[in-house]
């Protein structure tokens, strides 16, 4: 069981520990090990500047054919665009590996924190003994407490799938923009299910989860999901009934990091249909959630729906402005591409909540439509970014 009473899948550890990688003494590395070999799947970033981990890793999954046992995190230093960020990765695998006694490729690493800042790797091969020591089976919290930076909160997801439990884990608090967010995300299960099937569950859960997220319009160097199922429980349930489950988990998690966007003070979500597509609505959904007049006017509580149909118009998606229709927290503000009949005052009232609901709407033959989550930008996403490092 976790801390909060859930129930875990079965044939996992989980550990942390303190290595000395962040600058104040709070956990910094964590394990999780599954008993037996797990199928694996996993999605990563996709900017063009790659972090040492994720190089590492994607070449672990195919050198493993999928077949993995234990993921090595570190919070507090991103281990990329440094000299050593590769070797730093590798080195840590195998010391990992060895200690395990397991094979280096099936270790999974991943990093998070500062970019540019050279990772000394016998912080982490000097903790590894401590990690090992403190591997149990009801350590999941502290594991998902272990790998936060700027989070404010852990992110945890648990669901159970004809008798297979499902425990997933986060963190992401900004460079949020995840297109598989600095985000990480593992889930652990424990039902039967091959690398085949696992690649294509992720893949249809992804889509509605970590890819429909931004904070902040900025993709991380180091965005990995990682899904590892063991078949502990000798439960294989049907594919379509496991993606589903799996894209709640990945969509309660994705939602919680959004709700702990740096400074954030909103949560807010964002429908858009009537477009020529699902990719359309997309577009145009993205470029509403990343427009920061958008995202600083529902900080303000400012009913600011001009801000709403000109990021859609940015989208590069065309449509025609006299068929856009725009709702927010359910009242009508556009109809047409024109002001609808409204009342300013009862709008800023309803936005000075906590939730804020943006309908977009095109009328016409289009079906495309999606739904995507995002938050406003204050203050104190500023003050966060302006002193990162310091």
């Amino acid at each position: 069981m976790s801390g909060n009473g859930t129930k875990l899948p079965l044939g996992f550890r989980y550990a942390a520990t303190y290595g000395g990688i962040r600058k104040v003494a709070k956990d910094d590395l964590a394990l999780i090990v599954s008993d037996t070999p797990a199928s694996a799947a996993a999605v990563f970033t996709r900017n063009r500047v790659v972090a040492g981990p994720v190089t590492v890793a994607l070449r672990n999954l195919a050198a493993s054919r999928s077949r993995m046992s234990a993921i090595l995190v570190n919070a507090g230093n991103a281990n990329c665009a440094t000299a050593t960020a590769e070797r730093v990765a590798i080195e840590s695998s195998r010391a990992a590996a060895n200690m395990l006694g397991i094979a280096p490729h099936q270790v999974l690493p991943a990093s998070t924190g500062v970019i540019g800042v050279e990772l000394d790797v016998r912080l982490i091969v000097n903790a590894l003994p401590l990690l090992r020591a403190a591997l149990s089976p009801v350590s999941f919290d502290a594991a998902a407490d272990a790998i936060l930076t700027t989070d404010t909160r852990a992110k945890t997801a648990f669901a159970t799938v004809k008798g297979a439990a499902i425990a997933g884990m986060a963190k992401g608090s900004g460079m949020i923009h995840p297109r598989m967010a600095t985000t990480l995300a593992f889930v652990l299960t424990d039902a039967v299910a091959p690398p085949s099937a696992l690649r294509a569950a992720l893949k249809h859960a992804i889509e509605r989860s970590f890819n429909r997220i931004s904070v902040d319009g900025d993709t991380s160097t180091n965005d990995t999901v990682a899904v590892f199922a063991n078949g502990a429980s000798k439960v294989t349930p049907p594919a379509q009934a496991f993606a589903e489950v799996l894209a709640e988990v990945l969509g309660s998690l994705a939602r919680q990091i959004v709700r702990d966007g740096e400074g954030a003070r909103k949560f807010i979500t964002i429908d858009v249909s009537g477009a020529p597509s699902d990719s359309a609505a997309e577009k145009i959904a993205r470029s509403i959630a990343n427009s920061p007049l958008v995202k600083t006017a529902i900080a303000g509580s400012d009913p600011n729906w001009g801000r709403i149909l000109s990021a859609a118009g940015n989208a590069g998606v065309a449509f025609d402005p006299r068929k856009a229709d725009i709702d927010m927290q359910d009242l009508p503000v556009c109809r047409g591409g024109l002001a609808a009949d409204f009342s300013e005052e009862m709008l800023k009232k309803k936005l000075d909540g906590p939730e804020c609901s943006i309908r977009f709407m095109l009328r016409g033959r289009g079906r495309g439509k999606t739904r995507f989550w995002t938050c406003d930008f204050t203050e104190e996403y500023i003050r966060i970014n302006a002193s990162y490092r310091t």
